[in-house]
């Protein structure tokens, strides 16, 4: 694993570590070169916030897969903890555990991607990484321990930025349902005069909408 003093930033490559999962051993980002995958870490085994979230994430894990993405939790717990826990939500919930769980007993994977948070406690922060299929890091959300997380956001998100990388453009709030412009885009602010007055004629053309020229956008 590397050495780091900072944990790493959007847009940086996701540090390179090999980890004891419920699966067996993997590398990351390595192991998922040519993939995204979405990395969330939960405060511990066998509490009530972390089981309705992995029942969340397992029910949602094929819609995950159909956009070329795999999940991966974490806990400081230790694998034989994970893997108890998993046949728990089976037997009792009725809900397999698809996804490899991280034992990260000793705390580094959560130390070096910064999920331990003082002020919280010795246990995880609800923390999420989204990680693009080159190995860069592209979102990170924290949450506390004893507020669960919304799936659907983050399954929502992975889809808002694998959008943005294919076509070039940027997503509004609450992409594809924005109360102003719906399910279109937006198309990266002009940066010349000449380029401004291009996208006010192709607005003109009825090619794209436009509010103004440094707010345009179109439907894909």
């Amino acid at each position: 694993m590397e050495n780091t003093n900072r944990i790493p930033l959007l847009g940086e490559k996701f540090p390179s570590m090999t980890v004891k999962t419920t699966h067996g051993v993997k590398k990351l980002p390595d192991d998922y070169a040519g993939k995204w995958f979405v990395l969330f870490s939960h405060p511990g085994d066998f509490t009530p916030v972390c089981t309705t979230e992995f029942v969340a994430f397992a029910k949602k894990a094929e819609e995950f897969k159909k956009l070329n993405s795999e999940l991966i939790g974490l806990s400081v717990d230790q694998v034989f903890a994970h893997i108890k826990w998993i046949e728990w939500i089976e037997e009792k919930l009725g809900v397999k555990i698809p996804f490899p769980v991280i034992a990260d007993e000793l705390g580094k994977v959560a130390t070096t991607l910064g999920m331990l948070h003082e002020a919280k406690g010795t246990n995880t922060v609800r923390a999420v990484f989204i990680v693009d299929d080159k190995g860069i890091l592209r979102l990170m959300m924290y949450y506390p321990q004893e507020v669960g997380r919304n799936i659907d956001e983050i399954l929502r998100a992975l889809k808002a930025l694998q959008t943005s990388d294919q076509n070039g453009v940027a997503l509004p709030e609450n992409w594809p349902n924005n109360g102003l412009i719906g399910d279109k885009v937006i198309i990266p602010p002009a940066a010349t005069e000449d380029l401004a007055k291009e996208r006010l004629q192709k607005a003109k053309d009825g090619e794209i909408e436009c509010f103004d020229w440094w707010f345009c956008y179109k439907k894909l």
